[in-house]
């Protein structure tokens, strides 16, 4: 009865998975009880009308050829149709409005709740995943637990299609075309990905994981994808600790900051985690005692970055160098 109650007058606050159960719920008990009523009643009328020997003045018995009425003048009849009528047009109506919570969740909750957005890619029988903060992520998607997600789905060469059966989730991918969808997922665990279009001969290996984890876990993982690692070296490959200052700028945000010599350790490395967003991000390591060459790359940041800078001495400085070890020579 639980079940049942919490099919029929539960909120609208539920997953995927609790409004296609609610639905299944709903139609089977009720599909099994107009089954045992419609079964006993013929069973009741098939005994009741059996062939005996015996003269019936009943009324109501149906003669050959003659439409039946149901008796009492046909409001039997009508009462029942009258009945279904109204079970039917009910079923209709609550099912079309758990349909369109499914199509558009946020205009039950006035989209307060937070929710994860995530582009999904099919391409070359693999599914490519990327963040709204630019994290990237083949095969394995990781989302947080209790958490909306929404998917923008896509292909980038053939007809796909995105499904996470557990998740009752299912929405093609297109070339050049978007299609959403959405899932919440209570049970943290791996459930599989699959592809439901006949796409190829690899169409059956085409498969991911999705990966539900408790919030506080994914947080951290997502943390580490936002964590950035540079070491300065010179030309030696040794370690450089003094006489420059690097600029790290996004190209998509508003982060731009500056790091001195001193913010990096003994080894001349440093670790970089107040970054919030992944994407392009321009480096420039500029001499703070014009001795070495300045210093510009770019990088895509779509994960954890490790990256290793070779800071060369700029001419001038490598000449009186030399110079000096020339002077020496001759001394």
């Amino acid at each position: 009865m639980n079940t049942i109650y919490s099919a029929l007058i539960a909120p609208m606050q539920q997953t995927r998975v609790d409004v296609f159960e609610s639905i299944f719920t709903v139609f089977l008990g009720l599909g099994t009880l107009v089954g045992i009523v419609v079964v006993a009643y013929t069973l009741y009328n098939a005994y009741k009308y059996r062939d005996s020997d015996t003269a019936d003045d009943d009324k109501d018995r149906p003669s050959l050829g003659e439409l039946p009425t149901g008796g009492k003048g046909g409001k039997k009849l009508f009462l029942s149709f009258g009945i279904s009528a109204v079970i039917v047009i009910s079923l209709v109506i609550w099912t079309y409005t758990m349909l369109l919570y499914v199509e558009d969740p946020s205009a039950d909750d006035g989209g307060q709740q937070e929710a994860l957005e995530v582009d999904v890619t099919g391409e070359g029988f693999a599914w490519f995943f990327e963040y709204d903060n630019g994290i990237e992520s083949t095969s394995t998607l990781r989302v947080p637990a209790d958490q909306r997600v929404w998917v923008q789905v896509t292909s980038g060469d053939v007809w796909h299609t995105f499904g996470i059966p557990d998740q009752r989730v299912k929405a093609d991918a297109i070339p050049g075309e978007v299609d959403e969808s959405w899932f919440e997922a209570e049970e943290p665990g791996e459930y599989n990905i699959k592809c439901f279009e006949l796409c190829g001969e690899a169409h059956t290996s085409m498969v991911g994981t999705l990966n539900v984890m408790p919030s506080d876990e994914f947080d951290s993982w997502m943390d580490d994808q936002l964590t950035m690692e540079f070491e300065m070296v010179d030309g030696n490959e040794s370690p450089v600790t003094d006489g420059y200052e690097m600029t790290l700028e996004s190209q998509e945000t508003d982060f731009e900051r500056t790091y001195t010599a001193d913010d990096f350790d003994e080894n001349g490395t440093i670790t970089i985690n107040d970054v919030d967003h992944g994407g392009n991000y321009n480096v420039t390591i500029t001499s703070t005692d014009g001795q070495f060459e300045t210093v510009e790359e770019q990088f895509d940041m779509t994960g954890p970055v490790s990256e290793t800078y070779t800071l060369e001495m700029n001419a001038t400085e490598s000449d009186a160098t030399a110079s000096d070890t020339n002077d020496g020579g001759d001394a």
